[in-house]
């Protein structure tokens, strides 16, 4: 990294592959591709698209992202396996800028239970997986899995050989959330002190979540000399997620002055990136989520009301349009036309094609007849239910119910598109949404239970848009589905249908052993 770059922080992100392994966050690859493009209009510098091994769905989606994405390095992950780094060298072969990452436990622990391998034979692996994957890109970054419980010496000899063998990224993981952030922040001091060739790569961390100190981590990691920091948009990640991208983005935006160090991300972009995460996996966020959760920006206390009126500032270290959000306005109604919808969608950070643009006018016109007000958050909320939904193979087309303490039981009357053939049923259940649960099983059979089933509204109102949240499990594999709709029951019936559909992806997916970072 050359001088005038020295505070410049690498955001890479790995939503669409450490974030998808969170169960229940599978996506497929039109999901895939659709959050890529968004991460790239970020400003992201790094996208890890996924894990070309796992199953043909990843490889090819890595392949789509790759053949898509033009200003954003394409990653793909790679155990240290000839096997592994030629699948993933030909799935990001498309790329414009194509990154090979590769990786191998380096703890004691891991190193003798997971791997049952010596450690001058991980060493060697280290050497040949780099080497190796050296041969169809110069952008290769290596990983220490589980780098903050690895022995000092043995982290440094390994760093080294990386460095010497051809990576000109090193990645030091805080694989299972155990460090605290004087620890990790020294632990990268010691790398820059002890291995002789750290100047010719960048250093990169990569920290999970499990003692809530994954954000903090990584800052103090930065601070110590990093300078690309792996995250995930909403924290999405294994067990208790990822570094979150926004809080690490606005964190070192807002704090410029004890952190004076810059991102390449256009921050007005994060809540649009918000929202589509949390529609495509199904993961709602949490109200109080930093940046991004709904109470981000509201303030209830009168105190706290009255400073924010005098002066913003009193209570909002950073403003609501930073992040990209927009006050709730009404600006569309029944009769307005294709013309200004189009330019809402596009205001909204949506660029569709015609067909899409005409099945999303087709459901906004839907919306303002049963709707008094129309919001941004309603349209945002209908467009990514249907955009983020093509090609599915089950595909909701109509729904009744009859029920109340005058029709027992309550009776489901449901028409679905199960590959392109129109079927339909009668169902009851023991109540509406059962029977309409019920009714997608005798058109759809499966052995997938239900684990969750969610509601909240979109906005305010009676006439609010419900958005559902919908989990199931089978075979020890859970996927997550939301739907949306001014009707409870029509959207759990697309919530429903969006987790089959995600089950049908994941059921191709593999689990390789070492599957993480």
């Amino acid at each position: 990294m050359s001088t005038m770059d020295s505070n410049r922080v690498i955001i890479f992100d790995t939503t669409l592959r450490d974030g998808e392994q969170s169960p229940g966050a599978s996506m497929n690859h039109d999901e895939k591709v659709r959050i890529a493009e968004v991460l790239e209009d970020m400003g992201v510098d790094v996208i890890e698209a996924g894990f070309p091994i796992a199953s043909n769905g990843d490889f090819e989606a890595v392949r789509a992202v790759a053949g898509t994405v033009r200003n954003s390095i394409v990653c793909g992950l790679a155990r240290a396996t000839k096997g592994d780094i030629e699948r993933c060298a030909e799935a990001i072969r498309p790329a414009a800028r194509g990154r090979i990452h590769t990786f191998i436990s380096t703890s004691p622990l891991h190193m003798k239970y997971k791997l049952q391998m010596e450690p001058e034979k991980v060493l060697q692996a280290v050497i040949d997986s780099v080497s190796f994957a050296r041969r169809f890109t110069d952008d290769v970054e290596w990983s220490a899995e589980d780098g903050s419980r690895t022995e000092h010496d043995f982290l440094c000899r390994c760093v080294e050989a990386a460095i010497a063998s051809g990576a000109r990224t090193i990645n030091i993981p805080d694989t299972v959330g155990y460090a605290v952030p004087d620890e990790f922040a020294a632990l990268i001091r010691m790398l820059f002190d002890r291995v002789p060739n750290i100047d010719e790569a960048i250093i990169s961390v990569h920290c999970h979540n499990d003692l809530g100190l994954a954000v903090a981590n990584s800052l103090a990691a930065v601070g110590a000399g990093a300078r690309q920091v792996e995250c995930t948009v909403n924290g999405l990640g294994e067990r208790a997620g990822n570094a979150a991208m926004e809080e690490i983005v606005m964190a070192l935006r807002t704090r410029h002055d004890r952190m004076p160090y810059t991102t390449g991300i256009h921050t007005e972009n994060i809540t649009r990136a918000s929202k589509l995460v949390s529609t495509v996996t199904g993961f709602v966020v949490q109200p109080n989520k930093a940046i991004v959760g709904a109470n981000a920006f509201a303030h209830e206390s009168g105190i706290h009301q009255d400073g924010v009126l005098k002066n913003a500032q009193t209570y909002e270290i950073m403003t609501p349009e930073s992040v990209g959000l927009h006050r709730s306005t009404l600006v569309l109604g029944k009769h307005s036309g294709r013309a200004a919808f189009r330019a809402k969608l596009k205001e909204l950070g949506y660029d569709l094609g015609d067909n899409a643009i005409e099945e999303a006018f087709r459901r906004f016109k839907d919306l303002a007849d049963k709707k008094k007000d129309v919001f941004d958050e309603d349209i945002v909320a209908m467009v990514d239910d249907e955009v983020v939904r093509t090609n599915d193979r089950v595909r909701f087309v109509s729904l009744a119910v009859m029920c109340g303490t005058r029709h027992r039981p309550p009776t489901a009357e449901l028409d679905l598109e199960v590959d392109g053939v129109l079927k339909s049923v009668t169902a009851t259940g023991d109540g509406p949404v059962d029977a309409t649960f019920h009714a997608i099983r005798d058109l759809f059979h499966h052995d997938a239970r239900l684990q969750l089933y969610q509601v909240h509204a979109v906005t305010e109102g009676t006439d609010a848009q419900a958005e559902v949240t919908v989990r199931l499990e089978e075979d020890g594999k859970t996927v997550n589905g939301q739907g949306a709709d001014t009707d409870t029951l029509v959207a759990s019936a697309r919530a429903y249908v969006n987790a089959l559909n995600k089950l049908l992806v994941k059921r191709e997916k593999s689990a390789p052993e070492a599957l993480s970072a």
